[in-house]
């Protein structure tokens, strides 16, 4: 055998995509291409023409599953390839795809190839197929300060900038005084939470260094290596993302749920402060399968700080189902109740060292069994 691909020579072709419903499932697609192929589709309809493999990239196993699957190319997609059968010109391979300037958009139904007649989805406009997040057009403002402006942002960008989480409120404590016995107040100093925003993206590409992919229903990857705007950013087509800004902050942005599912321990350090504001509840289940008796919920506050409590408008419930409620305190224990305080017990044990006063307004009233001054303390552990 002499003459076969490699020795005779390759047969090129450029053509556009008309089909990609490969019913092997291969990866195929129907090429229409030119100087082998009419563009008039009543004498050579898309379902007459071959099938096109499409070639993968070394990197790609491309068997089993493996790699990267052979999937991309839309109906109206310029390629380049070969014929691995040469003048024959019925076995052609798609070596890659073309980006170009479209001088006219597609036609539904129309009678001529070389387009997307069946669908008129692609191309969508008149410009560079090059993504819009990648070319970042821009002209000089005709207003000072005569700044450089984006001419044709994505649509994605334009949303991410409008739909910023801004001036969310975090968890305050006002300032209030505690009365104690004795007419004497403490003043409780204010814990000012303020608000905080989230940070506006560092975009501001230059060609031609943002390397953007984008699918057809619209879900995005950017690599960003702009000098001074380098960024990584994910996006999925509902508007749920994550960003890398240049600085290295990280913006993560969930339209719905959000599930952390974690079959071991999780640890996180976080070296500066933490915030959570939620606009509903919050649940914290400690110990859910009871497998042990040591599975605790410790908290620990280091030197210096405090722990602050304010309910605007509502109780504060403690309740052991079973177990004690233990208290001790390095210093004082202090309570300011507007209104009563009642206690309820089987007995009630005080051990004072020092002095016990009592100032009472009203009526001092103590009901029971006569009072034994003698009698021996009651052990209450």
């Amino acid at each position: 055998m002499s003459n076969f691909m490699g020795k005779a020579g390759f047969q090129w072709f450029v053509g556009v995509v008309e089909d990609r419903n490969d019913p092997k499932t291969l990866g195929r697609l129907r090429v229409r291409c030119l100087g082998y192929h009419t563009e008039v589709h009543g004498d050579l309809p898309t379902t007459d023409l071959p099938w096109a493999h499409v070639m993968n990239p070394i990197t790609s196993a491309t068997v089993s599953g493996v790699g990267q699957t052979p999937l991309g190319a839309v109906e109206g997609t310029w390629v380049v390839g070969f014929f691995q059968d040469g003048e024959e010109a019925q076995q052609p391979i798609i070596i890659g795809t073309l980006p170009g300037v479209p001088s006219s958009l597609p036609t539904k139904d129309s009678d001529k190839g070389f387009q997307d007649r069946a669908n008129a989805n692609y191309p969508k406009y008149k410009e560079t197929d090059v993504n819009r997040l990648a070319v970042n057009e821009k002209k000089t403002s005709d207003l000072p300060p005569y700044a450089e402006e984006e001419i044709n942002p994505h649509s994605t960008l334009t949303l991410r900038r409008a739909d910023r989480d801004i001036h969310v409120g975090r968890a305050d404590w006002t300032q209030t005084e505690l009365r104690i016995n004795q007419g004497l107040t403490v003043t409780l100093p204010v814990d000012d939470g303020t608000n905080f925003s989230e940070p506006t993206t560092d975009y501001a590409a230059a060609y031609p260094h943002n390397h953007v992919m984008e699918t057809e229903g619209g879900h995005i990857k950017e690599y960003d290596d702009t000098v001074g705007a380098k960024r990584i950013h994910e996006r999925h087509a509902s508007g749920s993302a994550y960003e890398i800004l240049d600085d290295g902050t990280k913006v993560t942005r969930v339209k719905k749920d959000n599930y952390d599912i974690i079959t071991g321990d999780h640890y996180a350090h976080i070296k500066g402060n933490h915030s959570t504001t939620a606009d509903g509840g919050i649940r914290v289940f400690v110990n859910a399968n009871a497998s042990t008796d040591d599975n605790n919920y410790t908290i620990e506050v280091g030197n210096n700080a405090n722990v602050n409590i304010q309910v605007n408008k509502g109780d504060v419930n403690v309740h052991t189902v079973e177990g004690n409620i233990n208290m001790k305190s390095g210093k004082d224990i202090r309570l300011d109740a507007a209104g009563d305080i009642r206690m309820t017990a089987q007995s009630f044990g005080a051990d004072i060292a020092g002095n016990w006063t009592e100032i009472v307004g009203g009526v001092n009233r103590k009901t029971g069994s006569e009072i034994d001054m003698d009698a021996e303390p009651i052990n209450l552990n």
